[in-house]
């Protein structure tokens, strides 16, 4: 823990050269630890590139737009335009309009972001510019290696990393150590403590999503794989989500709400803030969710349960692991840009170590690097987050495959009905059904 961040360098791979910017950027380090984020001045002979990045709405303390500000303050070769899309919890309608955007091949916008589910597609149809030329296998093995592959399409890197996540279990250690239980290991564990510490204004035993929308695929590649079963076969074209280990999976889904009671029905239209906001107002004993969580439990403002919440790997079956749901948004580079140059040096610098302790620190962005992630600056800015390393590296990718929209739309689509009716072995036979023919073509 003891290691500082180092000024990195990355391969140049374009016309615009890395090494002036990089000059002076330990004391970059520096200042991002601190919330202070600065650039050295960079000048070039160049003529100014204007090129566009789109990326999802994260919300923090300081805007995305600021940190493009510092960049195109920090040299006079390119001026970068921002488009500001939905936030990742409208992740289909963010999806809905980078495919609007890449599809019509106007060139804009030169850089963006993507959910890492979205990768397979954007590289297959021919919309994200491949990056081996800028980036050499030594260059990423700088990245922690489930990214890179997550990044990594046919065998050809056509997206880089930017930050990961995934869900994990929030529990109340004030009512573990009052009813004498500990952090739950199994879901059958799990859900006695919920029941034993339900009670007064703890409403609720374990919070999680339902919403027919993306999270609830995430929260089920969670109880799925915690059974030691799939959605898809690794081949990627087997489909197993009607596999008994899928059932059983989607079963306890159904009986944390039906049968223990420990989850309220409302969760079938909750996505991550409506179960957040109950969690840390002191209504519940668990919540799966995503890392943000933790700095919003913390905050003395809003939050009924500060220095009360533990964070633990999700439970899992008897005999099992437990698995969480890999998340985080990647950086891709319009294959139709006609500024690939300026694009490829804005990525570069929006990878470089100091930018993503920046992110890390302002954010609550988990980095990809594993300099940054083991650094010194983050463990004293945000110990938490280096906690969670082990749980970011273990973590379970959805589907992947170039059908991901659709598969997850059917996904989303029948295990609610699943979760609503309580037919859970018909809903998924439909859903393997469905996703056979997508799949077929």
């Amino acid at each position: 823990m003891d290691k500082q961040i180092k000024g990195g360098a990355n391969t140049p791979g374009s016309g615009l050269r890395r090494r002036d910017f990089l000059a002076g950027s330990a004391a970059v380090a520096g200042a991002a630890a601190t919330g202070a984020f600065t650039l050295p001045k960079r000048v070039y002979a160049a003529s100014k590139a204007e090129i566009t990045f789109a990326s999802a709405k994260f919300f923090a303390k300081d805007s995305m737009n600021e940190v493009i500000d510092k960049y195109n303050s920090s040299q006079s070769a390119v001026h970068v335009t921002y488009t500001e899309l939905p936030p990742p919890s409208s992740s289909t309608e963010v999806h809905q309009q980078l495919v609007q955007m890449l599809a019509s091949k106007s060139g804009s916008p030169d850089v963006f972001t993507q959910d890492i589910v979205w990768i397979a597609e954007f590289a297959e149809a021919g919309w994200a510019l491949p990056l081996a030329q800028y980036f050499s296998a030594d260059d990423m093995k700088a990245y922690f290696p489930g990214i890179v592959q997550g990044c990594t399409w046919n065998g050809a890197l056509t997206a880089h990393p930017w930050f990961v996540d995934s869900g994990m279990l929030f529990y109340r250690k004030d009512i573990l150590d009052k009813i004498g239980a500990k952090v739950p290991e199994t879901w059958d564990d799990l859900v006695a403590a919920a029941m034993k510490g339900m009670g007064g204004d703890t409403k609720f035993g374990m919070l999680w999503q339902g919403k027919q929308a993306e999270v609830l695929v995430c929260d089920l590649v969670s109880f799925v794989g915690s059974n030691g079963g799939s959605i898809l076969a690794p081949d990627g074209k087997t489909v197993k989500i009607a596999d008994p280990e899928a059932i059983a999976a989607v079963q306890l889904m159904y009986d944390t709400i039906n049968k223990h009671k420990i989850t309220p029905a409302d969760v079938l239209s909750w996505d991550e803030e409506p179960s957040r906001r109950p969690f840390v107002a002191g209504q519940s004993v668990f919540l799966r969710n995503w890392s943000y969580t933790w700095a919003t439990a913390q905050d003395k403002s809003t939050s009924q349960v500060v220095d009360k919440v533990g964070v633990a790997p999700l439970p899992h079956f008897a005999g099992k692991s437990s698995a969480a749901c890999l998340g985080g948004y990647q950086f891709g580079v319009n294959a139709a840009s006609k500024e690939k140059d300026a694009a490829i040096d804005f990525l570069k610098y929006l990878s470089t170590p100091e930018t993503q302790l920046h992110f890390a620190v302002t954010q609550g962005l988990a980095p990809t690097r594993q300099e940054v992630f083991d650094s010194a600056d983050l463990g004293k800015a945000n110990p938490f987050m280096q906690s969670l390393k082990s749980v970011f590296v273990g973590a379970l990718p959805r589907p992947v495959t170039p059908q991901y929209p659709q598969v997850s739309l059917v996904l989303q689509s029948q295990v609610s009905k699943a979760l609503s009716s309580g037919d859970i072995e018909g809903s998924l036979k439909a859903a393997k059904d469905q996703i056979d023919q997508i799949l077929a073509g």
